[in-house]
């Protein structure tokens, strides 16, 4: 009896293993939100540029655009920022930047220093703007159609390869402009 005692931990790590080996297999940026094909919830939060004037999902209903929801403390959402420069420039939709849990002055250097894509940018201060529309953590990136649902959801750093194979067919889709 004594010879099999070693086969229960050999067991419990191969059992173990194997979750792993599933889990980190999955793609992280397709974890299922229940907030697809929903309507994308409703904010107006101050600009981190001027917080007398009001970023609202209202300026952007009737079009299809982007919120990308990101924090200067993030260093995921500074490996994407070259990428969404790029996007930015190609025009395909107006993307929106939610900083979230952030100080404005940082935010506004980030800016300043490495270059603005955002068509607006929220200040999301005490993070129950992005608890709403369900973040886990940042970067985060929401496409939201013209009818304001929420059509799309990215976890992970935006690559232009998961621009272009997940959000530019949507986008065309959806019948915005062409990139």
């Amino acid at each position: 009896m004594t010879r099999y005692r070693f086969l229960l931990p050999v067991g419990i790590f191969a059992a173990l293993a194997v979750f792993l080996y599933v889990g980190l297999g999955q793609n992280p940026g397709q974890i299922p939100s229940p907030l697809l094909e929903k309507p994308a919830p409703t904010f107006s939060l101050p600009s981190v540029a001027d917080p007398q004037r009001q970023v609202s999902t209202a300026d952007f209903s009737g079009s299809p655009y982007v919120l990308n929801v990101w924090a200067t403390w993030c260093v995921g959402c500074r490996q994407e920022h070259e990428t969404l420069l790029a996007i930015a420039r190609s025009g395909a939709v107006p993307l929106v930047g939610l900083a979230w849990k952030d100080e404005r002055v940082l935010v506004q250097s980030w800016l300043d220093q490495l270059g603005n894509p955002y068509t607006a940018v929220a200040f999301d201060a005490d993070g129950r703007v992005a608890i709403d529309w369900g973040v886990y953590g940042a970067p985060e990136t929401f496409l939201v159609g013209a009818d304001g649902r929420i059509l799309y959801k990215h976890i992970a750093p935006m690559t232009l390869a998961a621009w272009e194979r997940e959000f530019l067919p949507r986008i065309r889709q959806a019948g915005a402009g062409s990139p």
